[in-house]
């Protein structure tokens, strides 16, 4: 126990400034999303109106959650609690994964482990420095809720549905450590584990059944499966009910002791799903720069490009769904038609429209992954290796702006087919398939921005290349998705590069929307060449 503890203050103190950066920023997401709905629409016939328009379309109950009365207290939570839940999961499941399996990865654990320590303490101690950061982000959470003016008990049973989603994913990530071989994949697929919580949400909210007076819905039975959802149905400023997230702890409690065991009986460096060899010598088109990048990020690349297509199909599948059970229901059918005046397929194409951006984000991370892998290649030595080749740093940094470039194509190209497939099945019109291919692809040249962005932090701030990174992406999102709603000032919503993103087939793809696309296409090659000739003046740092 004195081991497990110490191991944990030890952790702790290696994480202090992320873990603070975390719960911080969470917390101060709840407290500007009060403070903004408390001003903005102060009157109840004001919120009223935005629950009616959240109720009658699919793609808001999608991307934000669940409306449940138009208390000021119930508006901030359905239209923040679902972005703060994946911000959680993400802060959770990054912070398993370095201190498990990629310390595993990099031979630091294989010297903890020549002390006399139990097997599973490290793990234990990981487990014990997630809980508490998650009862820290609990009260940070609750007070950020409680300073923007929201009542006290409701504030503190939002704080919990926010940490209970933390504490499933930290055991989550704890399981997959276990199963996969590298840190690189341990979260990659954590991270799409947070994807696929939010995205059963989604779907469970978007299929779910509205009121009469359009003022609560009552999700499908998808939103059961994913622990967001059930943080959702705590409802903290109506009903104000805890009991729904017992069932993430519970699943939580027994993730952890299945981690635990595992690692008791599992090798140091082992995983269940074992590593598979590679060739002894490379093809000749591995021997290149642009080769030996796409060698290491394909993999990476794949699963990107995968849920990309995962949104795609959902939002080619669920179109045709939502609007038959919009027609369905007279008030949403009436609200909707005064809304998006038009047939059903204008239904099909706002929640198309709406996924469809959501895999533009998709395409950035991805973009901004492959960026920060040239860190990883730096930190661990083996840039050094590679360098010492006669290969110039500009060919290296060009070699894996390619692959970025190309994934961040990938990935929207995948959801753009996807979704047109799925809906030429369906036999809904939305125009033709490569109108909805090319409303994803609206969205790469924002996402090269992002990319771009990643590249200039690498060549002059190395060390931050992946705080700074992932930190601007979430910044753009936040200022996409959140800006108006916090009454940001109209150019600071501008900074991000999706703000200018058209969102085809709702909108039209006129001069300004192509203006718009040239500009930010222009500006990541401007950003990348000054990446690419700063990279030469510095030296490798580790």
């Amino acid at each position: 126990m004195g081991a497990m503890l110490r191991l944990a203050v030890a952790q702790a103190r290696r994480d202090r400034w992320q873990l603070c950066i975390w719960v911080l920023g969470i917390s101060v997401l709840g407290l500007a999303a009060a403070a903004a709905v408390g001003s903005e629409f102060g009157g109840e016939a004001e919120r009223a109106g935005i629950i009616a328009v959240a109720a009658a379309n699919p793609a808001f109950l999608f991307l934000r959650g669940l409306p449940d009365g138009t208390g000021i207290g119930a508006v901030v939570f359905f239209q923040g609690y679902a972005f703060m839940a994946v911000l959680a999961g993400l802060m959770n499941t990054f912070l398993v994964i370095r201190h498990t399996r990629s310390e595993e990865e990099l031979g630091r654990a294989e010297l903890l482990g020549s002390s006399p320590i139990a097997r599973s303490a490290p793990l234990a101690a990981t487990l014990l420095l997630g809980a508490a950061a998650n009862v820290l982000l609990s009260v940070f959470a609750a007070a950020g809720f409680a300073a923007g003016g929201l009542p006290v008990a409701g504030s503190a049973i939002a704080g919990l549905a926010v940490g209970a989603v933390g504490f499933f994913f930290v055991a989550a990530a704890a399981v997959l450590a276990q199963f996969l071989p590298s840190g690189r994949g341990a979260n990659g697929a954590a991270a799409a584990l947070v994807g696929l919580a939010y995205l059963l949400r989604g779907i469970g909210d978007a299929l779910g059944t509205a009121e009469a007076s359009l003022m609560r819905v009552t999700s499908a039975w998808p939103s059961l499966l994913s622990p967001i959802g059930w943080g959702q149905r705590s409802r903290p400023f109506t009903v104000a009910d805890p009991l729904p997230l017992l069932v993430p702890a519970v699943a939580a409690a027994v993730l952890a002791v299945l981690a635990l065991r595992i690692r008791q009986r599992r090798d140091l460096g082992a995983s269940l799903l074992p590593d598979r060899a590679g060739r002894a010598r490379s093809s000749e088109a591995g021997r290149s720069m642009v080769g030996l990048a796409w060698r290491l990020q394909r993999a990476t690349l794949a699963g990107w490009a995968l849920g990309g297509a995962a949104l795609g199909t959902v939002a080619g599948v669920l179109g045709p769904v939502v609007a038959d059970t919009v027609a369905g229901n007279p008030s949403l059918a009436e609200l909707i038609a005064r809304l998006v005046p038009g047939s059903r397929a204008d239904v099909v194409d706002v929640f198309a429209a709406a996924l469809l951006g959501m895999a533009g984000v998709l395409g950035a991370a991805a973009g901004v992954q492959a960026m920060l892998r040239m860190r990883a290649e730096e930190a661990e030595a083996r840039a050094e290796l590679l360098l010492a080749a006669p290969k110039t740093r500009a060919r290296w940094l060009a070699a894996n702006l390619a692959v970025a470039a190309f994934s961040v194509t990938s990935v929207s190209a995948a959801a753009g087919s996807a979704a047109s497939v799925a809906l030429e099945a369906s036999g809904t019109t939305t125009g033709n398939g490569g109108t909805i291919i090319l409303a994803a692809l609206a969205h790469v040249p924002a996402a090269l921005v992002f990319t771009a962005v990643a590249a200039l932090t690498f060549a002059v701030v190395p060390r931050l290349t992946v705080p700074l990174g992932w930190g601007l992406l979430a910044a753009g999102l936040v200022l996409g998705q959140f800006g108006e709603l916090l009454r940001l000032p109209a150019w600071l919503q501008n900074l991000s590069p999706f703000r200018h993103s058209p969102a085809l087939p709702v909108e039209d793809l006129d001069i300004t929307a192509i203006t718009a696309a040239l500009l930010l296409t222009g500006a990541a090659a401007v950003l990348a060449a000054v990446a690419t000739g700063l990279l030469n003046r510095r030296d490798l740092t580790n």
